[in-house]
């Protein structure tokens, strides 16, 4: 039994605290919890440096909804910092402990619990592609799901997440009638349920999972398709970004992502060579198999190459990727993989979406910076996130380039921070700190994620929600 802390940063008794714990599954070798202490914030060379040294302490894997209940109640007794894990996918070290304690690995909470006619219930620790290939024997799928859907957890997804694959069409995770109902338990010696539906889905989506762990979501489910993945390629990155606003805001021809990608890009793109031309700019997408000759119509009238399109079965027999993962981040996660200098931003094009903001902004960037635009719905209309790959050389640079981009009216989401406030929501979402008081009252869930936090901890509930403003 682990009898010091690992991470340094607890004097707890981990043996006691182990014991306490049975019968839940755990991981207590020094080197596995370490690895389960991490996830891709290394995208961020600032992530990485700030974050590369923070550990649990052990590692609970509950199998059941009463195994986490259990984990709670001890967590709650013998006030152990707890941070809830799926996968590990996200970006901005949402699942990394910051004070050392317990990691909650959800994994094994992964039951597909009914699958309806429109909707499916699932546990928290349920993988999506799981999820999605048993989707797929109904007739069905998720409507938004993201590109590391290999990897992730559907509820690691829901806390951290906000779009993805599909969200050019079905719209943002949060937008109404993506997701149904979710429910948490609280952080206490007796843990409680809470139950969040309709507009109070959001009182709990995206909140990093400080604010309640969740263990169950009935999510919207849409017919499946019989997808063709497509790379179109052209000679100039605004002649590509007009075929995109073209496929994006069309109503006539389905697709389940719109991607487009500087023409740098392409040379990361090992598995792409000799299929994709070299320096051409790259539409990556996906389009229902009857509704192809519509989109070569598309193609053709932008002066488009379909350089591929392949079937599932073809991407199999060719042993090739996803075409989405050459879309959102894995087109960072590519870029990696052969240059550890690139990193990421995440810039908002609001509507309406146009190639003269690409064509003024592109004046204006440096040579270290690639564009990288995902179509999306948001509210109803048609946006575009840049994720613009940057050849990294100093923290001022990056900020300088976030600063331009907003100086074109296109607000910047910092991926650089862990502090939830300081990323994409900008301010404190007080609403989700109000829930945080009632179902987390000992401020045991990741905490040090929100900088409000310390700030409202001894507030009420009612005090907290009353700072709110939308």
């Amino acid at each position: 039994m682990a009898m010091t802390s690992i991470s340094g940063k607890t004097s707890l008794d981990w043996e006691g605290i182990a014991l306490a714990l049975s019968p839940v599954g755990l991981i207590e070798e020094p080197v596995l919890v370490k690895k389960r202490s991490r996830d891709f914030f290394w995208y961020s060379p600032i992530l990485d440096r700030k974050l590369k040294g923070c550990f649990g302490d052990l590692v609970a894997q509950p199998a059941t909804v009463a195994e986490l209940r259990h984990c709670l109640s001890v967590a709650a007794a013998h006030r152990i910092p707890l941070t809830v894990r799926g996968g590990g996918t996200g970006n901005y070290g949402q699942s990394v402990p910051l004070e050392g304690g317990l990691i909650l690995e959800t994994t094994r909470l992964n039951r597909v619990i009914e699958i309806g006619p429109d909707f499916v219930r699932v546990e928290a620790g349920c993988n999506i592609l799981a999820l999605n290939d048993a989707l797929k024997a109904r007739g069905r799928e998720l409507p938004v799901f993201p590109s590391t859907q290999d990897i992730a957890t559907i509820g690691g997804f829901i806390s951290g997440g906000s779009a993805g694959i599909g969200t050019v069409s079905h719209g943002m995770l949060r937008d109404a009638g993506n997701i149904l109902e979710i429910r948490v338990l609280s952080v206490e010696p007796e843990p409680r349920e809470e139950v969040f539906r309709g507009d109070a889905i959001n009182l709990i989506h995206h909140a990093w999972g400080i604010n309640g762990v969740i263990t169950e979501l009935t999510l919207r489910t849409v017919p499946t398709e019989d997808w063709i993945g497509c790379i179109v390629t052209f000679d100039s990155y605004p002649d590509c970004h007009g075929a995109a606003i073209n496929l994006a805001t069309s109503e006539t021809i389905r697709r389940k992502l719109c991607s487009t990608l500087d023409a740098r890009i392409g040379t990361y793109f090992d598995r792409l060579k000799g299929i994709v031309p070299p320096d051409r700019a790259m539409l990556v997408t996906l389009i229902p198999r009857g509704q192809m000759d519509d989109f070569r119509a598309l193609v053709a009238a932008h002066g488009g190459s379909l350089d591929l399109a392949m079937d599932e079965a073809e991407r199999i027999a060719r042993k090739l990727p996803h075409v989405f993962e050459f879309s959102y981040n894995h087109t960072t996660l590519q870029a990696l993989k052969s240059d550890r200098k690139v990193t990421y931003l995440q810039i908002l094009f609001p509507a309406p979406v146009n190639v003269a903001k690409v064509v003024e902004l592109r004046a204006v960037l440096g040579e270290d910076v690639f564009m990288h635009h995902e179509f999306a719905r948001m509210g109803g209309k048609v946006v575009s996130f840049d994720l613009p790959l940057v050849k990294y050389t100093t923290d001022e640079r990056l900020y300088e380039i976030m600063s331009i981009y907003e100086a074109h009216g296109c607000p910047a989401s910092d991926p650089h921070s862990c502090i939830i406030e300081e990323g994409g929501m900008k301010k404190a979402d007080y609403r989700h700190l109000a829930w945080k008081k009632r179902l987390d009252p000992l401020g045991l869930l990741n905490s040090p994620k929100s900088r409000e936090w310390a700030r409202v901890r001894d507030m009420t509930p009612e005090a907290i929600e009353a700072l709110h403003q939308p």
